[in-house]
Order: C-alpha cells, then sequence, then structure tokens
C-alpha cells in the first residue's frame, strides 16, 4: 500500500468514527438532583457547585419563601429584584431554571438595560403596565417593545439586551423565569462607566462619541444595582 493511500485510509476512518465519538456523551442527567453545598473535601463537583450527598437531601433543599412579599423600591433606579436561583434554592443547582420577582415603582420604575449572559428571559406583568423591550443583534440592531398589562408575557432571548419600565402611575409587579440556574446578569451602565477597575476614558470616548468630560463624569457617579 503506497504512502498516499495509508493516509487515505487513515482518514477516512476517522471520519468514519467521528459521529459515533461525538455522539457518545449523554445529554441527560444521570442523577435526580445536585443539592448545591460550600464542602470542597466530601462533595462531587457539578457544574460550577459541590453535590450534596443525595441521600441526605431535604425539603429545605427545594425550597425557598417570600416572593409574596413587595420590595422597597426607593432606589435611583426605581426598582428591586429578588433572585431565587441556585444561591437561594440550592437543589436548583443542574436544573437549568430559576426565577425572579421584580417590584417597580410608580411612574418610572426602571429595570435598567441588561443582559442574562447564560439564559434566556420570559416576563409576566402581575400588576401594573410595562413598557418592555431588546435589542437585537448587530448589524440591524433592531428594538422590539411591547406595553404588557396584568396576564400578559414577553420572552427576551439568550444574551439580548432588554429592559423593563413602569409607564403607570401605581406600582407595578412582575415575574421572569430565567433557562438557567444561575444566569447572571450585566446592567450596561453598571458595566460600562462603573467597572473596577475603570475602562480608560480615552476608549469610552471614542466609543460613545462622548466629550471626554462626560465619560470622567459618568464614571464618577454611583452605579445603584437593583439586584
Amino acid at each position: 500500500m503506497t504512502k498516499r493511500l495509508q493516509l487515505f485510509v487513515a482518514a477516512f476512518a476517522i471520519l468514519a468514527f467521528s459521529p459515533l465519538l461525538a455522539s457518545a456523551s449523554d445529554p441527560s442527567p444521570l442523577q435526580d438532583f445536585c443539592v448545591a453545598i460550600n464542602d470542597t473535601k466530601n462533595g462531587v463537583f457539578v457544574n460550577g457547585k459541590f453535590c450534596k450527598d443525595p441521600k441526605l437531601a431535604n425539603a429545605e433543599d427545594f425550597f425557598y419563601s417570600g416572593l409574596n412579599i413587595p420590595r422597597n423600591t426607593s432606589n435611583p433606579v426605581g426598582s428591586t429584584v429578588t433572585p431565587v436561583n441556585v444561591a437561594q434554592i440550592p437543589g436548583l443547582n443542574t436544573l437549568g431554571i430559576s426565577l425572579v420577582r421584580i417590584d417597580y415603582a410608580p411612574y418610572s420604575g426602571l429595570n435598567p438595560p441588561h443582559t442574562h449572559p447564560r439564559a434566556m428571559d420570559i416576563l409576566m406583568v402581575l400588576e401594573g403596565t410595562l413598557y418592555v423591550g431588546f435589542v437585537t443583534s448587530n448589524i440591524d440592531n433592531r428594538l422590539i417593545t411591547k406595553v404588557l398589562n396584568p396576564g400578559k408575557v414577553l420572552v427576551f432571548p439568550v444574551g439580548l439586551i432588554h429592559f423593563k419600565f413602569n409607564i403607570g402611575n401605581t406600582k407595578a409587579v412582575a415575574f421572569a423565569g430565567l433557562s438557567s440556574q444561575n444566569p447572571g446578569v450585566i446592567t450596561i451602565a453598571n458595566a460600562v462607566f462603573g467597572s473596577n477597575p475603570p475602562i480608560n476614558p480615552d476608549v469610552l470616548t471614542k466609543a460613545f462619541q462622548l466629550d471626554k468630560n462626560i465619560v470622567t463624569y459618568l464614571q464618577s457617579k454611583f452605579w445603584w444595582d437593583n439586584n
């Protein structure tokens, strides 16, 4: 067999077996749950958390109380987010889902433009009237918006910048489901102008086409975290 033929046969064999190699993993969970614990000595590390021995799991590992309680919205943005993710319910670890309650102050309560790097967001309004929207990715950057009254729902695709703004004269309350046990949140203004350490003002001056004095003023402000 010539050298060229040997190489061809080897390449063909690799290609023939590659689908089998690609499908060898099992995407389904191999256990009922993985209750998150901080024990780094006696646990099994799964998806960012150590797992409690399943035999020691109890109802409290899967329970949270308090989403019926209105939150204080007397802050610069006029909203407060109450999360229920793996930090509040250890039993959510690896289950790929979480929940938040958002309270909005009367007219102008805002959940500022933000993204969830690891989850899509489905929002339902319980009380009040919200103007909500998201912006599609480059290069279109198309704004898609909707006014939501009680019982109305809108979905925000994963990773896209979105916002929720109370346009009613009364308080508003909404609940959102997220497709991750730890969705994360990046509030745009906080990340850009409130980073630690600050981004070089020359970078932001050029990126936002602003006067440098405006950039340094924005960087000097206190950027409120409503989470």
